[in-house]
C-alpha cells in the first residue's frame, strides 16, 4: 500500500521507516526540507517539500493512489485540516491525525477523523505505571460486551506459565509487553518480572478477573 505522511519530526520519520520496512511505499511531506535528514540515507520513499494540506503537494506525494494518510506535524490545526482534505477531497478511508490538545481530539473524533491525542496518551501511559491496580481498557468490541485490557498482576504469578494463569483466571491472555516489545504467549511462556499482561475478557467479569490476577495462583495448583 502507498501511504502519505505529513510531518517529518521524530514520529513521522519513525512511522515512515517502519512502514517502508514492512513493504509499503511511503511519501513524507514537510515544509522544512532539512527535516528529511531524520529519514536517513536508506529511506527509499518520496520526500516532498510543501504544506501538507495543499492539494497539489498531496498529489505530488501520490495521495491519489494512497491507501492511508497520517498527519503528524507539530500543529493541531494543520493536522486536522490535512486529514480532512485527505478524506473529503481524495476519499482516503484510513486517515489519522495527531492532536496535542485532548479537548480538540474529542471534537475531531466526532467528525469521523481518528485522532491520537499525544498528551492524553502519554499521561495515560504514565498513570498506568504509577497507579497499576485494576484493569486499564485498551479496546472494546462494538457491542461493549468484550474488552481488551491491561490487568495489574500480582508478583506471585511471576515464574508461572501463562497457560496456568489462563486456566485459573478464566480469561485469554492476548499478549504481553516485555521490555517494550509485544509478545504473543505460547503454552510454554512464563511470566517474567516487569511483564505487562493484556487480556481479553467479558466486561461483566472484569471485577472477578481483576481479583484473580491480584490474588495470585491457587495453593497447590500446577
Amino acid at each position: 500500500m502507498h501511504i502519505v505522511i505529513m510531518g517529518c519530526g521524530r514520529v513521522g520519520a519513525a512511522l515512515a521507516q517502519t512502514l517502508e520496512q514492512q513493504g509499503h511505499t511511503v511519501a513524507v511531506v514537510d515544509q522544512d526540507p532539512t527535516a528529511f535528514r531524520r529519514l536517513g540515507s536508506s529511506f527509499g520513499g518520496r520526500r516532498v517539500t510543501g504544506v501538507g494540506f495543499d492539494q497539489d503537494t498531496l498529489r505530488e506525494a501520490g495521495i491519489e493512489e494512497a491507501g492511508a494518510f497520517a498527519a503528524v506535524s507539530s500543529g493541531d490545526n494543520s493536522n486536522i485540516i490535512a486529514a480532512r482534505v485527505a478524506r473529503e477531497m481524495f476519499g482516503i478511508e484510513n486517515v489519522a491525525a495527531r492532536i496535542y490538545d485532548p479537548r480538540r481530539a474529542e471534537v475531531y473524533q466526532r467528525l469521523g477523523i481518528p485522532t491520537v491525542a499525544t498528551v492524553r496518551w502519554t499521561a495515560d501511559q504514565m498513570l498506568r505505571r504509577l497507579l497499576p491496580s485494576g484493569a486499564e481498557p485498551l479496546w472494546s468490541d462494538p457491542s461493549g460486551g468484550v474488552q481488551l485490557a491491561e490487568v495489574h498482576t500480582s508478583p506471585a504469578w511471576i515464574g508461572h506459565k501463562i497457560s496456568r494463569i489462563q486456566d485459573e483466571t478464566g480469561v485469554r491472555v492476548a499478549f504481553l509487553t516485555r521490555l517494550g516489545e509485544a509478545v504473543i504467549p505460547t503454552s510454554q511462556t512464563v511470566l517474567q518480572e516487569g511483564d505487562l499482561v493484556h487480556v481479553v475478557m467479558r466486561v461483566d467479569e472484569i471485577t472477578k478477573v481483576e481479583a484473580a490476577f491480584a490474588e495470585g495462583p491457587e495453593e497447590g495448583g500446577h
